[in-house]
């Protein structure tokens, strides 16, 4: 990145030029350079943009006369939306932008994730927006790395407030390319992705960790509450683990029973896709989510329940829930072009499923261990384990895994 970092800015000049022109120059005044590409099909705005609207329009391979011709907001705007995410991806993986910035209120907005879910993570993405943290906004149209911030005022027109908001944006796209971490010796490490469930109902990491450090590889641990698991799931799909350890699926049964606590409906594909070795576990599959300050959902009164904070609670799934899941893991394993390894802790598989805790229920973890081998394709093995998930036995199971993948030329060996 030049010490000068180039931001992309979204918007439609037809509606917003003042604003975009204040926000240029808050860019340039932070130290960056702007590159404005115009999404409006209303008209030409009052000053010429970088990349103007025909150009978006083509490269969504129609004319804006065609996209205006159609009288309908909705699909016009759809349309820019590809023709804006084609050309940022070009001109990212062109190096020519370090980082984008979007405004806009609905329209800006749905087309502004669009194009941030299709940026890579961790190029910075700032999105100014009349509906920042809205439920407008539905969990898996959000970026993992999404920076978000409130358009207050500035509906129509610029003043004092508006001017405060796409200021502070303009630093925050400026000041996030800036302090981005420079390649270190760490980098020459082989990065292995692990999801868990924070440390309290898993807690493998702990002693995997160091054990993979010594190995020669670094490691990533991901927090599956729905985010987590997005970023984690985003990584994987782009290659950039040598190897994953999968051991928290909580997320794949909270959008299987329509939590919002979702990482979409791609969790447990990436890795398989990209042809990434996988070490799986059925960690925290046992419970759904649901945020704490909203009652039970009534298909689950009568279960099981763990308060976790004031934002999360749990709550226990049957033995049918469990077999569906059992089922979906084996189907989303199968397309796996890389080799996948179950390992099933047959004493259970979080901290709350232990004798005497609320969620632990043997006969349900039971329905799954008998369902899960019907599912399995050739390309994954089964491990049982006759250990809790949380004891040193899991974790010493999948290092062996591991390790016998690393001789067997499947991983890539550590780098000391």
């Amino acid at each position: 990145m030049s010490t000068r970092p180039r931001i992309l800015i979204i918007g439609t000049v037809d509606t917003k030029s003042d604003e975009i022109a204040f926000l240029r120059r808050s860019v340039e005044q932070c130290g960056g350079r702007a590159t404005i590409m115009d999404v409006g099909v209303l008209g030409q705005g009052g000053f010429v943009p970088d990349i103007p609207n025909t150009e978006v329009a083509a490269a969504a391979g129609v004319t804006l006369q065609q996209i205006i011709d159609s009288g309908d907001e909705n699909s016009s705007m759809t349309l820019m939306a590809q023709g804006a995410t084609a050309l940022a991806l070009r001109l990212h993986a062109e190096g020519r932008i370090d980082g984008m910035l979007a405004l806009g209120g609905t329209m800006g907005t749905d087309l502004a994730l669009d194009v941030a879910n299709a940026l890579p993570l961790g190029v910075p993405k700032v999105v100014l927006s009349t509906i920042a943290y809205s439920h407008l906004i539905p969990p898996d149209r959000i970026p993992p790395d999404l920076i978000m911030r409130l358009w207050a005022g500035g509906l129509y027109g610029l003043n004092r407030l508006c001017k405060a908001a796409l200021a502070q944006a303009a630093g925050a796209a400026v000041g996030a390319c800036l302090a981005r971490v420079e390649a270190g010796a760490d980098e020459r490490r082989p990065m292995v992705g692990m999801t868990s469930l924070g440390s309290s109902a898993l807690r493998y990491m702990k002693r995997l960790k160091p054990a993979l450090e010594a190995r020669g590889y670094e490691l990533a641990v991901f927090h599956t509450t729905g985010m987590g698991g997005r970023a984690f799931e985003d990584l994987a799909s782009r290659g950039r683990f040598v190897a994953v350890m999968d051991f928290s699926l909580q997320e794949l049964v909270n959008h299987l029973a329509g939590s919002c606590v979702t990482a979409g409906a791609d969790r447990l594909r990436g890795a398989g896709r990209a042809g990434v070795p996988q070490i799986v576990a059925p960690g925290a599959s046992d419970m759904v989510d649901y945020a704490a300050w909203s009652p039970c959902p009534r298909a689950f009164e009568g279960r099981a329940l763990h308060a976790h904070n004031r934002l999360i609670a749990s709550v226990s799934v049957d033995a049918a829930m469990r077999r569906s899941v059992a089922r979906e893991i084996g189907q989303r394993l199968a397309g796996a072009k890389a080799p996948s390894c179950v390992l099933f802790p047959s004493r259970g598989i979080e901290e709350w499923d232990r004798p005497g805790e609320p969620l632990h229920d043997p006969e349900g973890l039971a329905a799954m261990a008998d369902e899960l081998p019907r599912h399995l394709g050739p390309g994954t093995t089964l491990v049982r384990i006759d250990a809790h998930i949380n004891d040193a036995a899991f974790a010493d199971a999948a290092l062996t895994v591991f390790d016998d993948w690393v001789e067997r030329g499947l991983i890539p060996r550590g780098v000391q």
